[in-house]
C-alpha cells in the first residue's frame, strides 16, 4: 500500500483499525503510518486525524493502542440470550456500558460441526468465552463468535426463601431486589424436603401456554436461622464456589513444606507482617534499612517478601484449576470463601513468626528523593520476626509500644517509617488520584447479627504497607517486560470523553470551568477535588469524579494504570487470594530461572482468556460482598422502621433517589412518586430530579433527612420517605420551559394541593 504524503480517508482508517484489533494485532499510530506509507510531515496530520476521531468518539485508545469505539476485543465473555429464526445462538457481552460505548453488540454464536472432545454444547442461559470477529453484513454491532469454552452452565433457577402453606406446597419469596413482592407458587409435591424459612433454589416453569409461572425446588441450601445465612444467600445467588472438591483437599494435604534447597537464605532478615487484627493469613512481609552505599546518601533499601504460593500450587493441578475457577478469595463480614484450601493459605503460605517459609522477595533501592534506583527479585527462605496489627504498629510509632513492639521499635519499625516517608516524596510527585472513599466495617455479634458499623481510622501504617506493595507490583511488571515474559497487568483506563463531558456539565453548574490541557492526568482531578474541599459541593464532586473513572481490570495487554499514574503495573503481592498474582509469580520464576515451577508455555496463549475470567470473578465477588453488607444492615434496621436518619443522595434515576445513611452507610430508595405533589423530571446533566412547577431540586451529594418506612432484610432493600425540601431552582415545565428561580409559596399552590407534611429545610 502506497500513500506517501497522502492521508487515508477516515473510513479507511476506521476499517483498518477494526480489522487489526479484531485480529488481535497491535494497532497504533506507528502501525497505521507503516500500513499506509505515511512519512514526513504527513505523520503530524495523521496524529491530528486520529485525535479528531477520538474526540468524535469514533475510536478509543489504551496506551498507544487504538480500537474502533464500541468494538469488542478479540476474546470476550458473553451470555447466551436466545436463538434467532435459524436456530443460531445469540449472545451479548457480559460487561457493556451503553452510555459509554453505544448499542450493545449482538453476537451470533457459531458452533463447530464436530465439537472438541469434552466441550459442552451451550444453550440459552450459558456463559461463554468467545473469540469474536466482525459480521460480514457490515453492521457495526453485529459479530460472529466461536466458542473457546463454556464457562458455567446456567441453571435457569431462582434463589429465594420457601414459605410453606397448609395442605402442601408453598410459595417462594425471591431474594432479588427487583422481584420484591412477587412471590412464586410452588405446587404440592414440588417442595422437595424444604421447610418453612429455608433458603432454596428453584427452577421456573409455566403451566400451560399462557399460564402462571410456578416453581419447583431443586435444592435446599440451608436454614436462614444459621449464623452465616446472610452470606450464604450471596454465595448461592452469584454462584460462588464455596466447597472444595475432595481431590483439591487431598492434593493440598499431600503437599510437604518447602526446604531451603537452592533458595537464598533470608532467615536473618528481620521481616515483619503488618495486617488487620483479625487476619488469619499473612502473605506479605516488609523490612527497610538505610542504604550504606556512599553513592546513595539518604537512600533506603526496602525488602518486600511475598508467600511463595507457586511452590505448592503447580500449573494444571487440581488446586490450580479450582483457584482459576474461583479467581479470588471473597470476603464477607461473617466468613471468607478462600481461593485456596486452608492447608495452603492459613498454614504453609502464611508467614507466621519464627517459622521458616518460602517466599518470592524483591529488594528495592530508593534514592533520597524516594525514586526507585534499582530492584532485584530473589527466591528465598525467610522467617518472620513478628506479626503486628496496623493499630499495634501505629501505636508503637506514636509513642505507646506494647511488650511485642517495644523491642522492635528502634531496629525495625522506625527504619520502616523513615523509608515510607522517603517513598512518599516520589508518590506525591507522581500524583495518583486522591479520592476520599471511607470504608465502613461491620462488627458482628456471636449470632451473626450486626452489633455496630464503624469507619476504621486510616493510619499511616495502612499507607506504609500500601505504598510498599505498589513499589513491589511496579517492580514485578518492569522485570517481566524487561525479560520479555508475558504477564497479566492490572490496568486502569483513563475516563472516556463522554464521562469527561458529563463531569464538565456538573462543574459548570456550580461555576467551575473544566479546562484540561495536554494529556489527562490524575492531578487534574485532584485539583478539582482540592478546589471544592470544605464546600457544600464537596460530596457531589467527589461522587461525580468517582463515577467518571473507568473500572480496573486484568489484561494481557498493557495500557497503564490511570488512577495510580503508572505506566506499568501488575498484581504480585497477594497470590494466596488472587489468581492474577499467582500468574505473575510463575512468570517471574520463568523469567529469572529460579525453579521448574514457572509459567508453562501452554498457559501463555490462554492469558487473555484467564484475564477475562478472573476480571469477571472479581466483579462477581464485589457484587456478592456489597449485597451481603446491604442485607446485614437491612436486618440491623428492621426494628427501626419509622425512625429518622441523616444521609446523602448517592444516586439519582428517573424512578427516584438513592440515599446513603451517614452512620451505617446503608443505601435506601426514595421513589420519585413519593416526593410530593409536583412532577419530578430526571436531569442527567445535573444528576438531579427537578420539579416541573416548583423547580425544587434533589441533587446527587445533597444532605437530606429521611424516614425509614420499609426494610426487606433478605433482599437488602430499604425504602425511605423524604423529609427534606429540595434546593430552590428553575422550574422547567413539562416541555422544558423555564420559570422563576423560587419555590412556590403556600398561597401559590394549586387548589387542593397540601403542603408536604413532616418536611424540614436542611442547611447546606
Amino acid at each position: 500500500m502506497k500513500g506517501g504524503d497522502r492521508l487515508p480517508s477516515k473510513e479507511d482508517l476506521l476499517a483498518f483499525i477494526r480489522s487489526e484489533a479484531e485480529g488481535g494485532n497491535k494497532v497504533g499510530k506507528r502501525e497505521i503510518a507503516r500500513a499506509f506509507s505515511i512519512k514526513g510531515d504527513a505523520r503530524v496530520a495523521l496524529k491530528a486525524m486520529l485525535k479528531d476521531l477520538k474526540d468524535d468518539g469514533a475510536v478509543k485508545g489504551r496506551g498507544k493502542r487504538l480500537s474502533k469505539a464500541g468494538a469488542l476485543p478479540p476474546v470476550v465473555l458473553a451470555d447466551v440470550t436466545g436463538r434467532d429464526r435459524d436456530g443460531e445462538l445469540l449472545a451479548t457481552p457480559v460487561e457493556w456500558d451503553e452510555e459509554e460505548l453505544g448499542p450493545t453488540p449482538r453476537i451470533t454464536v457459531h458452533l463447530p460441526r464436530k465439537p472438541k472432545p469434552g466441550l459442552k454444547i451451550p444453550g440459552p442461559g450459558d456463559r461463554l468465552l468467545l473469540r469474536v470477529s466482525a459480521d460480514e453484513s457490515g453492521d457495526a454491532t453485529a459479530y460472529v463468535g466461536r466458542v473457546v469454552k463454556v464457562l458455567d452452565r446456567a441453571q435457569a433457577q431462582v434463589v429465594g426463601v420457601f414459605r410453606s402453606v397448609p395442605g402442601g406446597g408453598g410459595r417462594l419469596a425471591p431474594v432479588d431486589k427487583k422481584a420484591l413482592g412477587r412471590e412464586i407458587p410452588i405446587p404440592p409435591g414440588d417442595e422437595k424436603d424444604a421447610e418453612d424459612g429455608d433458603l432454596v433454589s428453584v427452577s421456573l416453569t409455566k403451566v400451560g401456554r399462557f399460564g402462571a409461572t410456578v416453581a419447583k425446588v431443586r435444592e435446599r441450601l440451608g436454614s436462614l436461622k444459621s449464623e452465616k445465612a446472610i452470606s450464604m444467600v450471596a454465595i448461592h445467588t452469584h454462584g460462588i464456589p464455596h466447597e472444595f472438591p475432595q481431590a483439591v483437599l487431598d492434593e493440598a494435604e499431600r503437599v510437604r513444606p518447602a526446604q531451603l534447597g537452592e533458595r537464598e537464605d533470608w532467615r536473618d532478615v528481620p521481616l515483619i507482617t503488618i495486617d488487620p487484627a483479625d487476619a488469619k493469613d499473612h502473605d506479605d512481609a516488609v523490612h527497610a534499612e538505610p542504604d550504606t552505599d556512599e553513592k546513595n546518601p539518604g537512600g533506603f533499601i526496602v525488602h518486600v517478601a511475598i508467600a511463595d504460593v507457586a511452590a505448592y500450587v503447580r500449573p494444571d493441578t487440581a488446586m490450580d484449576r479450582e483457584a482459576l475457577v474461583r479467581g479470588n478469595s471473597v470476603y464477607f463480614p461473617d466468613r471468607v470463601v478462600p481461593m485456596l484450601p486452608e492447608r495452603i493459605s492459613n498454614d504453609l503460605c502464611s508467614l507466621r513468626p519464627q517459622e521458616d517459609r518460602p517466599a518470592l522477595a524483591v529488594r528495592i533501592v530508593l534514592g533520597a528523593d524516594g525514586r526507585k534506583i534499582r530492584h532485584s527479585f530473589h527466591r528465598v527462605l525467610m522467617r518472620s520476626a513478628a506479626k503486628l496489627s496496623y493499630q499495634q504498629a501505629q501505636a508503637a510509632i506514636d509513642g505507646a509500644p506494647d511488650h511485642t513492639t517495644a523491642p522492635l521499635l528502634e531496629p525495625i519499625l522506625k527504619p520502616l517509617w523513615a523509608a515510607y516517608a522517603c517513598a512518599t516524596k516520589a508518590r506525591n510527585e507522581r500524583g495518583p488520584l486522591e479520592l476520599d472513599l471511607p470504608e465502613r466495617k461491620i462488627i458482628l455479634n456471636k449470632d451473626g447479627t450486626v452489633e455496630r458499623v464503624i469507619v476504621p481510622e486510616r493510619l499511616d501504617a495502612h499507607k506504609l504497607i500500601e505504598e510498599f506493595m505498589i513499589l513491589a507490583n511496579v517492580a514485578a511488571a518492569e522485570t517481566l517486560e524487561q525479560k520479555k515474559t508475558p504477564l497479566l497487568y492490572r490496568a486502569h483506563d483513563e475516563p472516556t470523553l463522554e464521562k469527561m463531558r458529563g463531569l464538565g456539565e456538573v462543574l459548570a453548574s456550580i461555576g467551575i470551568k473544566l479546562t484540561a490541557q495536554g494529556a489527562l492526568r490524575p492531578e487534574f482531578f485532584n485539583r478539582i477535588l482540592k478546589r471544592v474541599e470544605g464546600s457544600e459541593h464537596q460530596p457531589l464532586i467527589n461522587e461525580v469524579v468517582l463515577r467518571s473513572q473507568a473500572q480496573a481490570e486484568y489484561t494481557a495487554e498493557n495500557y497503564g494504570h490511570f488512577g495510580l499514574n503508572l505506566r506499568r503495573y501488575a498484581h504480585f503481592t497477594s497470590p494466596i487470594r488472587r489468581y492474577a498474582d499467582l500468574i505473575v509469580h510463575r512468570a517471574l520464576i520463568r523469567a529469572l530461572h529460579v525453579g521448574n515451577d514457572g509459567l508453562p508455555d501452554s498457559t501463555i496463549p490462554d492469558l487473555p482468556e484467564i484475564a477475562a475470567k478472573i476480571s469477571a470473578a472479581e466483579r462477581r465477588a464485589m457484587a456478592a460482598e456489597r449485597e451481603t453488607i446491604d442485607r446485614l444492615i437491612a436486618h440491623f434496621l428492621v426494628d427501626q422502621v419509622g425512625a429518622e436518619f441523616t444521609g446523602r443522595i448517592a444516586g439519582v434515576t428517573r424512578a427516584g433517589l438513592f440515599v446513603k445513611l451517614a452512620h451505617t452507610g446503608a443505601d435506601g430508595f426514595v421513589p420519585a412518586s413519593t416526593l410530593g405533589a409536583d412532577y419530578y423530571r430526571y436531569d442527567e446533566a445535573l444528576h438531579a430530579l427537578v420539579g416541573d412547577r416548583s423547580g425544587e431540586t434533589y441533587r446527587l451529594g445533597d444532605e437530606v433527612q429521611v424516614k425509614l418506612v420499609e426494610a426487606a432484610p433478605l433482599a437488602g432493600a430499604l425504602r425511605f420517605e423524604m423529609l427534606s425540601e429540595g434546593r430552590e431552582g428553575s422550574a422547567r415545565g413539562r416541555r422544558g420551559r423555564s420559570a422563576p428561580r423560587r419555590t412556590l409559596r403556600a398561597s401559590e399552590r394549586p387548589e387542593g394541593e397540601p403542603r408536604r407534611k413532616g418536611r424540614v429545610k436542611v442547611r447546606r
